[in-house]
Formats: C-alpha cells, sequence, structure tokens
C-alpha cells in the first residue's frame, strides 16, 4: 500500500520541474492546497444530499403546491393480463411483430396497444411535482454557487488577466474563499454522481454520469496541483446559465409558458455564448498556451487540459441539442409565434410519449381515453434536461 501510494502521489506528475510537496507545506505566512482537505468533501456531499431532501420537502414542495402544482401522476394504463405481462417479463417497446401478434390476440389495433404501452411507461416516471422539486433544488444551488463565483471573482485580479492564473504558479496563497468554493462545488458533484441513480432518469444518463465524473477528476485535479485561479473562472463560466436553465423547467411544469419560453431562449444564448465562445477562446486558450509559456507542460497538466477539452466536447453536444431543438421550433412555428418548449420535442425529453400520439386516437378499437401524460398538456412536457456544470 505504501508502494501505490508513494507512486500515485508522485511529485513529478502533479506538480511542475523542481517543485516538491515540501514546498507546499502550509507555514504561519501562507496557506497551500493540501490533498487531505478533500477528505472532506465525503461527508459534506452527504450532507448536501440530505440537505436537498429536506428542501425539497419543507421549501420546493409548499411552493410547487401554491403555484397549483399537483402530485398527480400520469393516465394509468387499462388493467389487461396479457398485456401486462408482456411489459414485466418480455418487453417494455414490443417490435412491429410482436404488436401485430397482441392485436390479433386482443382484436385491438395496433395504436391501441401503442398507446397501452407507452401509458404503461409513463406510469413508472415521476410525477410533475416531484420534477418540479428536482428542479427547485438544482436551481437554488447553481443560483447560490454562481453568484458566490461572481462575488470571489469580482475581488479577483486573474479575473480580466488570465495571465495572473500562472504567475508565481503553483506558489499562489490558498484563501479561505478560495477554499470553500471549490470544496462546495466538489461536494455538490459527489453528491450528484449518487443521486443521479435515484433521481429521474433520462436518455443522456451515460453522457451526464461522465459529465459529472470529470468535474469531480478536474476539480479534485485541480485543487491538489493549485490550479484553483483558472479552476474558479471555468467554474463560474459553466454555472451562467445553468440556473436559468431549471428556472425555464419550473415555470415549464408551473404552466407559466410565456415567461419559460422567454428565460428558455435567454438561457439558450447564454450557454452557447459562454460554452462555445467564451470557455475555449478565453479559458482553454489560457490553459494550453499562456499556461505552457509561463510555466511549462509537465503529466498532471496534460491530463488537466485533455479532460478539459472533452468538457468542450461535451459542450458541443449539449449545443447541437439545443440549436437542434430551436430549429425545429422556428420550422413548425412560422405560421404562429416561436414557441420552442411548444412545438419541438427535445433529445433529452423529460417525458417519453408525444403528445402528437397521444391527443388523437386512431379510428378503430380505441379502449382508453386519449390524455396526455404526466399532468402535463400538449407538449408543455418537453422540456431540455440541463448539463450540469463544471457545471457542469
Amino acid at each position: 500500500m505504501a508502494g501505490i501510494l508513494a507512486w500515485f502521489w508522485n511529485e513529478r506528475f502533479w506538480l511542475p520541474h523542481n517543485v516538491t510537496w515540501a514546498d507546499l507545506k502550509n507555514t504561519e505566512e501562507a496557506t497551500f492546497p493540501q490533498a487531505e482537505d478533500l477528505y472532506l468533501v465525503f461527508p459534506l456531499a452527504f450532507c448536501i444530499f440530505m440537505v436537498r431532501l429536506i428542501f425539497e420537502r419543507f421549501v420546493a414542495k409548499p411552493c410547487a403546491i401554491a403555484l397549483n402544482i399537483q402530485a398527480n401522476g400520469p393516465q394509468i394504463a387499462q388493467p389487461n393480463a396479457i398485456l401486462e405481462k408482456v411489459f414485466t417479463a418480455i418487453t417494455k417497446h414490443p417490435d412491429e411483430k410482436r404488436l401485430e401478434g397482441l392485436s390479433k390476440q386482443l382484436d385491438w389495433d395496433v395504436r391501441s396497444i401503442q398507446h397501452w404501452f407507452r401509458q404503461r411507461r409513463n406510469q413508472e416516471k415521476p410525477s410533475i411535482l416531484t420534477r418540479f422539486c428536482e428542479s427547485m433544488w438544482r436551481f437554488s444551488f447553481y443560483f447560490y454557487i454562481f453568484t458566490y463565483g461572481v462575488r470571489l471573482l469580482k475581488k479577483s485580479p486573474w479575473l480580466w488577466n488570465t495571465k495572473l492564473c500562472w504567475q508565481n504558479y503553483p506558489y499562489q496563497p490558498l484563501t479561505a474563499d478560495l477554499h470553500y468554493y471549490y470544496v462546495l462545488q466538489l461536494s455538490f458533484y459527489w453528491s450528484l454522481i449518487f443521486s443521479q441513480f435515484t433521481d429521474i432518469r433520462r436518455k443522456d444518463f451515460g453522457v451526464m454520469f461522465l459529465h459529472h465524473f470529470i468535474a469531480v477528476f478536474l476539480l479534485s485535479t485541480s485543487y491538489i496541483n493549485n490550479m484553483l485561479r483558472i479552476g474558479t473562472l471555468i467554474c463560474t463560466i459553466h454555472d451562467s446559465a445553468d440556473s436559468l436553465l431549471e428556472a425555464s423547467k419550473m415555470t415549464n411544469y408551473a404552466k407559466l409558458q410565456k415567461l419559460c419560453d422567454f428565460i428558455f431562449v435567454i438561457f439558450a444564448m447564454v450557454f452557447i455564448t459562454t460554452r462555445l465562445v467564451i470557455y475555449p477562446i478565453w479559458l482553454v486558450n489560457s490553459t494550453l498556451f499562456e499556461s505552457w509559456e509561463i510555466i511549462g507542460a509537465f503529466p498532471s497538466w496534460w491530463v488537466f487540459n485533455i479532460l478539459l477539452l472533452v468538457v468542450q466536447g461535451m459542450n458541443c453536444f449539449w449545443s447541437y441539442v439545443i440549436v437542434k431543438m430551436a430549429c425545429k421550433a422556428i420550422s413548425k412555428g412560422k405560421a404562429g409565434k416561436w414557441n420552442p418548449l411548444h412545438v419541438s420535442k427535445d433529445e433529452r425529453s423529460d417525458i417519453e410519449s408525444s403528445s402528437d400520439e397521444e391527443d388523437s386516437e386512431p379510428p378503430g378499437k380505441t379502449p382508453h381515453s386519449a390524455t396526455t401524460t404526466n399532468g402535463t398538456s400538449g407538449t408543455n412536457g418537453y422540456l431540455l434536461t440541463g448539463p450540469c456544470s463544471v457545471d457542469d
């Protein structure tokens, strides 16, 4: 074990040439980040999760009820032993051949059977009230951590001159504000990794899990090798759009559609500007080129920059999703006003069923009433679920 630890904490991996761990020991004159500080994040992540449960129950839920958001679940599928057996024992998404066989066996038309399976799948999805509470918790945290980051950076000289992120590196003292900001960010992302398995499961579960894992690794790495200055800039830039996304989701669940559409448009503009323009041109440029000129490269520097480029790849993916959604909205909304959340199904939709299919049943035997799912009307249920920032 001692050999493994010695290999893992090799100074030549973590620190620039001619710098040792002994050089970064805390003294009376200066305090530096210490790797053992990161042990704090695990109990804090648990505390954040508990605070979330309390917040959702005693703050978010009363707010939802005040906005007339009820805990109504999706429409219950009509009891049918044959279809239930297929659903639980064979498949939740029957193919064409199986649908035709079930149609003959039950004397139902194929569309009605598809409708039944759609309703049955949606029965396992959480209510709009649950979704609202989750979004309100995320909105509250993102808004708080973003405003804290802005206040921290306002008094930091490296906000407008990123070269100061690398001057006198790594002998840059750790302030109480920086320590609090980093530990809180890291604890939150650890809590997201664990809670993702109990939260609403979405189509991009794998991408989001990878994002959270990279966020934890980047925050941990930049704390250990004292890249905190550039780290605060990266975190704040990514946090800027997240609270807007959660706000648009909350207003959508509350059926405040005009406000929802307005916030979503602002979110899209902020997201694309910060993630595709400011982040690569200003921050990645600093970590790759300015730092290379001032401090040179070393192994953890390479890891840090490679992961930042991976994050940029995910930013491009999510930006593509947003632009694709907007293009669909514009193409479908030419006859009337642009209503991005009404007319477009997002690739990361919270709700699985298509309201176009739900709203009108085909001719034939239709033993179910045509209603929308999860307590929403029309396509209000279709809403982009947000990437977390590094922050994501």
